[in-house]
């Protein structure tokens, strides 16, 4: 990148130089010959007015200031009058101007006088004795002389000016991408193993000490994240380590005690087990999906009453408890039917777990959103756990035993699937238990 920005910025000098000093050279040389034409023509209007006065001498003065020659031409192109020592046997031009006015062209050489490029004016007048033309010419030799050394200046100064705008680059450029340099040292020295380690920030308050602090904020979260890895996989680990130790620990002492055991019992608790594992195991896969961003189905028209009176029937099922459903109504969304059953039954399951005798669900939905409200009459949740009850493996009761305890991701799992179709999970305020309240766009 600093050779890259170097031969860059060397390149750009480099051609803004050359039109510059193209430009500079035809200004100027412009500029001169313009001057050279005014002088010219000055000198060219005083002959013609010594010649329609009849007052024009043989032989015109030189002009020492400007080198200028003159000539006085008639008709027939007899040299009437000439710049004293100016030879008589020959005009300086043979172009005359179409009309009145007067003409300027540059002549490579005259037939007498110093070599080299000229101005020659033609200005035609009226005499006593006839039309005549008034010939001036000016040598452009001083001007090409002055050209020469901008040029030569321009050819001389250029390169080195290219040479210290590369040189300035190249180490402004290092100097500027130092920090960087280190900025990327240290976090290639970063490990997964390291990542509470974070780069150092410069105090200058520019775009490196922005890098900086973005490079910081992207460590946070990847160090966030791996210990989100990690206390996940502590937790699966520890989850299904208890039903297989269970189950381990009744086989050995079946197998141990083959005659007094009872199979029917032990093939029950295994299979309770077995139950929580596949479950367990079947929410482990979804939240790794939902970390991996793993594409879903695209939403389609649910609607929610459905799921929701089909889950309250299955609470209603188990016997022990009744469910409130008058304040169902018709709801409709945009999702995905399966999550949002797995999100709903989740809450049930939770409001059953800890309900005493009754759980209390409404549903409604204006015309921006839908609201659910599932509503238990158990202890209920303090305030200050609130939030916390969606976290992974949380539970807010020390019950793990293999028949009724949970695994501490049904909430969690809500709030992803709430969270992906646009809504919001929350505990509310309740004189009396637990009060979860979804709120989904409404279709």
């Amino acid at each position: 990148m600093r050779a890259r920005t170097t031969v860059a910025a060397t390149i750009v000098v480099g051609v803004a130089l050359v039109v510059t000093a193209v430009s500079l050279v035809v200004f100027l040389r412009r500029s001169l010959v313009e001057r050279v034409d005014d002088i010219a023509r000055v000198r060219a209007h005083d002959v013609a007015t010594l010649a329609r006065q009849g007052t024009l001498p043989t032989e015109l003065a030189v002009e020492s200031d400007d080198g200028s020659i003159a000539q006085v031409v008639d008709g027939a192109g007899r040299v009437v009058a000439a710049t004293a020592g100016l030879r008589r046997d020959q005009s300086l031009a043979r172009f005359r101007p179409p009309g009145a006015g007067s003409e300027v062209r540059t002549v490579d050489g005259l037939p007498f006088g110093e070599a080299g490029s000229y101005r020659v004016i033609a200005l035609p007048t009226a005499t006593p004795e006839g039309p005549v033309t008034v010939y001036v010419a000016a040598s452009l030799s001083p001007v090409d002389d002055v050209v020469d050394v901008l040029q030569g200046a321009l050819a001389t100064g250029a390169p080195l000016l290219l040479a210290l705008v590369a040189v300035t680059t190249w180490t402004v450029a290092g100097r500027t991408l130092r920090p960087v340099d280190a900025i990327r040292a240290e976090v290639a020295d970063i490990s997964e193993r390291s990542l509470d380690r974070r780069v150092s920030v410069p105090a200058t308050d520019d775009e490196i000490s922005r890098l900086a602090g973005t490079m910081n904020m992207m460590l946070d979260r990847l160090d966030a994240a791996a210990e989100r890895q990690r206390r996940f996989v502590a937790d699966a680990s520890h989850e299904l380590q208890t039903p297989l130790a269970a189950a381990r620990t009744d086989l050995e002492v079946a197998l141990a005690h083959p005659d007094s055991t009872r199979w029917t019992e032990t093939a029950a608790d295994l299979l309770a087990a077995n139950r929580r594992m596949e479950r367990l195991v079947r929410d482990l896969l979804f939240l790794a999906r939902a970390d991996a961003g793993v594409p879903r189905p695209p939403a389609r028209p649910v609607d929610l009453d459905d799921i929701v009176l089909a889950e309250a029937a299955r609470i209603r099922g188990s016997g022990h408890l009744r469910v409130d459903t008058g304040a169902v109504s018709a709801a409709a969304v945009d999702g995905r039917r399966d999550d949002l059953t797995r999100a709903v039954r989740n809450l049930f399951d939770n409001a059953e777990h800890y309900a005493s005798s009754l759980i209390r669900v409404e549903l409604g939905s204006d015309d921006r959103r839908v609201t659910l409200i599932v509503h238990d009459d158990g202890p209920g949740i303090p305030p200050a756990d609130r939030k916390r009850v969606f976290e992974r493996f949380t539970r807010l009761d020390d019950d793990r035993s293999r028949r009724t305890g949970g695994t501490g991701l049904g909430l969690a799992i809500a709030r992803e699937i709430i969270d992906a179709h646009g809504g919001s999970i929350d505990v509310e305020d309740a004189p009396r238990g637990a009060r979860f309240v979804i709120r989904l766009p409404a279709r």
